[in-house]
């Protein structure tokens, strides 16, 4: 039962792009005045609503899956749920379908199925309760292999974290399929910065940071991204990045650690809490 609402939340995700994305989509294509840029987004959203309509996927790349889990540890699915994820991801391989994207590191074989040695990949959060909290997120290839870390010194700090960011992003160009969302890091560790990026990719674009300096770095960072010209497909225009989503930790005094992860316009997720009597709900 649970690997049954678990096949249907990566159905919804890869199906179906979040209300809040499309608006933003639909609201660059109102600013932009390049005629490329227009026709780059009219296409984008024309996919979407093939994808909607007909429950297929948006884009062809149905990408990594990362889980990520917020358990209450007296939930009665706690022990099984590992297994239901990976049997989940299995199922939808074939039934939504998924493309199979687990290739093996050393042998270069596909799996077939988007499991195999460390995916789909599972980050866990043990929280007191009985209800279990899981984000489902597609992350496509192309955009993946624009993430990037820096180690940056404390003096550096913000302006440095600034001053990265627009350098990546100009340097990828088109590459990660924009407009894009940037998620990022800051503080912890490398792999904690890293798990952040990605984490803040779960919030709704247009949504800004609860803190309110915060709040203001991201809409800086969306404000210099957007200035840079790439534009749509990378091809020009007023539109780079949707949005920007910044989330932190503390760090060693000696460290800054900044996390990034390139999100395609392609902005998938979707969510499911399961109760402590079996019922299950599934959103965006």
């Amino acid at each position: 039962m649970i690997a049954n609402a678990i096949v249907e939340a990566i159905r919804l995700a890869v199906t179906r792009i979040p209300d809040d994305v499309v608006l933003a989509l639909e609201e660059a294509y109102g600013r932009e005045e390049s005629e490329i840029a227009r026709f780059n987004l009219e296409n984008i959203l024309k996919a979407i609503d093939i994808g909607k309509t007909e429950s297929i996927p948006v884009c062809q790349d149905t990408g990594t899956l990362t889980f990520f889990v917020k358990a209450g540890v007296n939930s009665p699915f706690l022990g099984e749920l590992e297994d239901a994820i990976i049997e989940a991801t299995r199922r939808a391989t074939e039934d939504v379908p998924l493309r199979p994207n687990a290739v093996d590191i050393l042998t270069g074989r596909n799996s077939g199925d988007n499991t195999g040695r460390g995916v789909p990949i599972i980050h866990w959060e043990i929280t007191e309760g009985d209800e279990i909290e899981v984000a489902v997120l597609p992350k496509g290839g192309g955009s993946e292999n624009c993430s990037a870390l820096a180690m940056l010194t404390p003096s550096e700090g913000w302006e440095g974290v600034k001053r990265f960011v627009v350098a990546h992003v100009k340097a990828c160009g088109g590459k990660p399929c924009p407009p894009v969302i940037l998620g990022i890091g800051v503080g912890g560790s490398a792999d904690l910065s890293l798990k952040l990026a990605k984490k803040a990719l779960l919030r709704r674009v247009g949504e800004g940071h609860p803190n309110e300096r915060i709040a203001g770095l991201e809409g800086e960072i969306l404000g210099a991204v957007n200035s840079l010209g790439i534009g749509p497909m990378g091809m020009g225009g007023r539109t780079t990045a949707l949005d920007v989503k910044i989330e932190v930790a503390h760090r060693h005094p000696a460290s800054f650690p900044v996390g990034l992860v390139v999100q395609c316009w392609a902005n998938r997720r979707a969510f499911l809490r399961i109760k402590p009597d079996g019922r299950v709900e599934v959103w965006q």
